[in-house]
């Protein structure tokens, strides 16, 4: 039962999409492999698989492969959750102190396939991650190449507002309205979920915030007591606001931020606290629960530029997309700004 209105209708940044696509209609349409910030050292306590997977869950593989290895499913880690709905490539680790690996060829299935295997001395932490690569299909479009195309350049020199994906939110924005809940002492969560509710009400007020800076015009321009920071490091830069940074921010180079909301004060100053403010003015309740939840005031850069980023036409109206984003970045902020993503049913007697 919803609590609030709470919309997912954020602010464009280039003026709304061009038109109409269908988005992850194979599962081939939409691929996402994992980078590391480091290279396995080949020894240690640590297994290290690296698991291509097809519409399946990272949790439920996780579980899968703790059953082939013979240990608990706490001995199992990875960096971050995978869509469910494509095709990922990501690590996994399995602590086997003193043990050999097991043959993990035979944990390939229809939808599991191992691409590598090797060992290392620390287990995967959660967030140890620096980015993952995306090759997207887009079919059906419904506008034309060279429109499109203008719109692509747009986006791949000047960026994007680095909205949180809707998945973060759950239908109708259900993971907010039950943080509220929770927050009111009428809905009790099982920590994982709590968890996921708590991320989704943070995530929710950074978008409302950055959506009121696309509304003014100024996610990409410096404000009065703004707190500049870096896309991919999450690193601030709280003094030496000069001109020289200015044009840092004007090529995308250093990015503005906003407040991912917890407890302490918040680190802008003036105008741009104003305006942060006035926005947490709005939503209390959000603000209050995540408060008392214990989490910490952090900031998060507003502006989201694909590094790599191409594309290919495999048809008049179906085309292929490739770049990189930073970790905790979605690929549908990218797109959103192209064009609308109608997400289709994975049917392997689809035709292409």
């Amino acid at each position: 039962m919803n609590q609030v209105s709470y919309t997912l209708a954020w602010a464009y940044a280039w003026g709304g999409p061009l038109g109409q696509c269908t988005f992850k209609r194979l599962p081939e349409d939409f691929i996402v492999e994992e980078e590391l910030p480091f290279v396995p050292e080949g020894e240690g306590e640590h297994a290290y698989i690296n698991v291509q997977k097809t519409g399946e869950n990272t949790d439920w593989v996780a579980g899968q492969i703790a059953r082939f290895a013979g240990v608990k499913r706490s001995a199992v880690s990875y960096a971050g959750r995978k869509d469910r709905q494509g095709i990922t490539r990501q690590w996994f680790s399995v602590w086997l102190p003193g043990q050999e690996a097991p043959e993990w060829s035979g944990l390939s299935s229809e939808s599991l396939n191992i691409i590598a295997a090797t060992r290392h001395g620390k287990k995967l932490k959660t967030g140890a991650l620096k980015g993952n690569r995306f090759i997207i299909t887009l079919r059906s479009v419904s506008v034309s190449q060279a429109l499109l195309e203008e719109r692509l350049k747009l986006i791949a020199s000047q960026g994007v507002p680095n909205y949180f994906g809707e998945q973060r939110f759950g239908h109708e924005g259900i993971n907010v309205d039950r943080a509220l809940l929770m927050f009111a002492g009428r809905f009790k969560a099982h920590r994982n979920k709590r968890s996921m509710y708590l991320s989704a009400a943070r995530s929710w007020l950074f978008n409302q915030v950055l959506s009121e800076r696309v509304c003014q015009k100024n996610w990409t321009r410096y404000l009065e007591g703004d707190v500049p920071g870096f896309q991919d490091s999450g690193s601030l830069i709280l003094r030496d606001h000069d001109q020289n940074l200015m044009s840092r921010i004007a090529s995308g180079e250093v990015s503005l931020t906003a407040p991912l909301w917890g407890r302490g004060e918040l680190l802008c100053q003036s105008d741009c606290r104003k305006m942060e403010e006035e926005v947490s003015a709005r939503n209390l309740s959000l603000c209050e629960g995540l408060e008392q939840a214990g989490l910490k005031q952090e900031r998060r850069a507003i502006r989201l530029v694909p590094a790599a980023m191409d594309w290919k036409w495999l048809s008049d109206d179906c085309v292929r997309l490739e770049f990189s984003l930073p970790k905790g970045c979605f690929a549908t902020a990218v797109l959103r700004e192209a064009l609308e993503c109608i997400e289709g049913r994975f049917d392997e007697n689809t035709a292409q």
